[in-house]
């Protein structure tokens, strides 16, 4: 027993032996494969005659070279940088959990491009802020540098248009002060049909990579987009996705606080390529007056060429068909987008966004409200949606209450106009209330002296405009009954 026992044990004593002498030969392969990767390298570098260029951070006076930033984030993006054995890591500081690695000092990183390999390493004390250094073979330099280096810029304008922060911009005591752009809306978010959608974002995707197409025609390098409809419909929102479907800066130019061409001027030149040019309310600066040859320049004018890589986009609140004409002919507004009040479609986009909803039992009654001619615009209900997003079912009924009590304003607001133009029997305010109040939904979440409000106000203004329309002058009872509904009286008409 003893013998057979300490036969076994003999055993497993070689058994385990035999299995670290393989696995040490095995590592030893490793290791000595290793070695002979690097010797081979060494060998090869001594014996072929390599050229190093120099990708300064810095150039004279201090301007940052950007092939600089752009190398520098091509090579932190490439798998060698992660798998070498000693990198720095960065955080973004703008989204969390994202990491960026860049080169260590005397870090090499190898890339391959057209079957030639080539390296770069990172030289701290190389010029003020450190130098990146390209290495390649000299029989492959001109074959294979300015490929790589434009493969380079592209790769990394992609690299910083995922990672960029979008910024807004708004003009304060003369100059442009920016702000991170935090909202939310994106091309899929925004309430629109989906046809258009598709065609805008295929618009812009086209200008995206139309560079050398714009300069093959001779024009400046710029889209241009007016945004109309009625307040509420949508258009800002729009605009912010936009800009955060393109990756592109944003700048509200507020045309009211510009004094003259000159600040104009001044104001675009300060502005950076690869952004959106906003201006809001054209319908309203045009109308008060505003300066419509400079205007024009700033649209299709010589100084146009300011702004090359950029997207400018208008915004009124009327049809563009009461626009002036010079303003919006062929040229000078490439693509015209019509925001229409809420229908349908757009109301089952909104509740899919607001209230998680893609069908409901109620839906075929809201269906109906939209088919009776009632108009609601999607801020309207996007805030009957917020407010009640605790109960999908209400926010529903809440809607269809909107829509019906809409309906209602129209029909007697229809009535009123025809009897005003027709000269026949005319409602008095009393019967308006009478006849519409109980249509309005008094009692459904809407208090009487509101909807009477309402109703009081829509009767005075129409017997103001008739008023004005037959005389020319504003009858005393119809200004005070204007005055007692709350409305009020725009003198820029």
């Amino acid at each position: 027993m003893i013998a057979s026992s300490a036969a076994n044990l003999l055993r497993a004593v070689v058994a385990v032996v035999f299995i670290l002498s393989i696995l040490r030969f095995v590592l030893s392969l490793k290791s000595l494969s290793y070695l002979l990767g690097r010797l081979w390298r060494w060998g090869e570098e001594r014996t072929q005659a390599y050229q190093s260029f120099n990708v300064p951070r810095y150039g004279e006076g201090l301007q940052e070279n950007p092939l600089y930033r752009k190398a520098a984030a091509y090579v932190a993006a490439l798998p060698a940088a992660e798998d070498s054995d000693h990198t720095n890591l960065f955080s973004s500081g703008v989204r969390p959990n994202e990491f960026s690695a860049q080169l260590a000092a005397g870090q090499i990183i190898n890339d391959f491009f057209l079957g030639a390999r080539v390296s770069w390493t990172f030289h701290p004390g190389a010029g003020d802020g450190g130098c990146l250094v390209l290495r390649l073979r000299r029989q492959d330099r001109y074959r294979v540098l300015r490929p790589y280096l434009q493969y380079v810029e592209n790769a990394a304008e992609e690299i910083e248009n995922r990672r960029k922060e979008i910024r807004m911009y708004t003009i304060a005591a003369g100059k442009w002060r920016s702000v991170q752009m935090t909202h939310p809306a994106t091309m899929e978010t925004v309430a629109m049909e989906q046809d258009i959608k598709n065609r805008v974002k295929s618009d812009l995707e086209s200008f995206l990579k139309g560079r050398a197409y714009y300069t093959r025609l001779g024009r400046v390098w710029k889209r241009s987009y007016l945004l109309h409809g009625p307040p509420g419909t949508g258009k800002s929102s729009f605009v912010a996705a936009m800009a955060r479907f393109l990756s592109y800066d944003l700048y509200d130019l507020d045309l009211s606080v510009v004094s003259d061409s000159a600040d104009l001027r001044s104001l675009l030149l300060d502005t950076t390529p690869r952004s959106i040019i906003l201006i809001e309310d054209l319908d309203r600066y045009l109308a008060s007056g505003g300066d419509v040859s400079g205007m024009l320049n700033f649209m299709d004018g010589i100084f146009s060429c300011c702004t090359e890589e950029r997207v400018m986009v208008f915004t009124a609140s009327v049809s563009k068909d009461k626009l002036d004409s010079a303003v919006t002919r062929p040229g000078r507004l490439d693509v015209h987008i019509n925001f229409p009040l809420c229908d349908f479609t757009a109301f089952k986009t909104l509740a899919s966004s607001y209230l998680g909803l893609k069908d409901h039992k109620l839906y075929p009654q809201v269906e109906e409200g939209f088919q009776t001619g009632a108009k609601l615009s999607p801020a309207e209900i996007g805030e009957i949606m917020i407010a009640n997003r605790g109960s999908p079912s209400r926010a529903l009924k809440s809607v269809i209450n909107a829509l019906q009590r809409s309906a209602s304003f129209n029909d007697a607001e229809k009535t009123l106009i025809t009897n005003y133009s027709s000269g026949s029997r005319r409602l008095s305010e009393s019967e308006l209330i009478d006849c519409t109040s109980g249509r309005m939904g008094l009692g459904l979440g809407f208090g009487k002296d509101t909807t009477v409000r309402e109703i009081r106000k829509l009767y005075g203004l129409i017997k103001l405009r008739s008023g004005s329309r037959r005389e020319g002058t504003m009858p005393a009872d119809v200004a005070g009954n204007a005055a007692d509904a709350g409305g009020g009286v725009d003198e820029r008409r």
